[in-house]
């Protein structure tokens, strides 16, 4: 399926849609609904909106599990933590079971905290790591999770999680863990949040194809949805 591009004249509208969409897809499942948070300013300000009244509550949280597309490797406590960011922006002020939050251990060692947390993964979906929802987000160096240009994990093929040794710019350079192409293309939609001039001139780039690790997401049976503000799609 051809990704798809929705443009916004601000980040508040990108952000405003994204939860809207979240919302109707908790509502929709039928069981349960998996998503995998990402880190940033845009997830910031995504999960600000899912705690307000109008959305979180219409949002069966009971049936929501709540995944990490990647993860530093510092304490869940650490302004650097993509766990923490999430835990008092949003789980502080919703009413999630807490064994619906399936964090990285980031406290671990990077290679122990991947395996433990392939092991959750394995444990919550079996075979297919099908997640109903991922959030990703694309850094101006056109890396997505922690998957960097040129890293070794961009050719894992077997394993579901990984750690990466993470030496090179954009900070900050902390090891870390990262789900891989095979999972993140076993989603069944996945939502960029891409916002800010910064960003103009590597997402054009990536929308038009261009081998960085974020052009590379493309769900074998899913669906990519681009959000971006007019300031992002400025050199399409």
């Amino acid at each position: 399926m051809q990704p798809v591009l929705e443009i916004f004249p601000t980040p508040n509208a990108l952000v405003d849609y994204a939860a809207r969409l979240f919302a109707q897809m908790a509502e929709a499942a039928p069981k349960r609904f998996s998503v995998a948070l990402s880190g940033g300013s845009t997830p910031r300000a995504l999960y600000e909106r899912l705690t307000a009244p109008d959305l979180a509550k219409r949002i069966p949280w009971r049936k929501v599990h709540l995944f990490w597309g990647d993860e530093r490797c510092v304490p869940p406590e650490h302004p650097d933590s993509n766990y923490g960011l999430a835990a008092s922006t949003l789980l502080a002020r919703i009413r999630l079971p807490v064994e619906n939050i399936h964090r990285i251990r980031g406290e671990l060692p990077a290679a122990e905290a991947a395996r433990l947390y392939e092991a959750e993964l394995r444990a919550f979906f079996g075979e297919i790591p099908a997640f109903d929802l991922v959030f990703l987000g694309m850094g101006e160096d056109g890396h997505t999770a922690s998957l960097f240009p040129g890293s070794p994990a961009l050719a894992e093929s077997v394993r579901w999680a990984i750690e990466v040794e993470h030496t090179a710019p954009p900070p900050p350079l902390i090891s870390r863990v990262t789900l891989t192409f095979g999972v993140l293309n076993a989603a069944r939609r996945v939502i960029f949040l891409v916002s800010g001039a910064s960003k103009a001139e590597m997402f054009a780039q990536v929308w038009r194809g261009a081998d960085f690790p974020a052009a590379h997401i493309r769900p074998g049976k899913g669906e990519v949805l681009w959000l971006v503000d007019q300031a992002a799609a400025a050199r399409l």
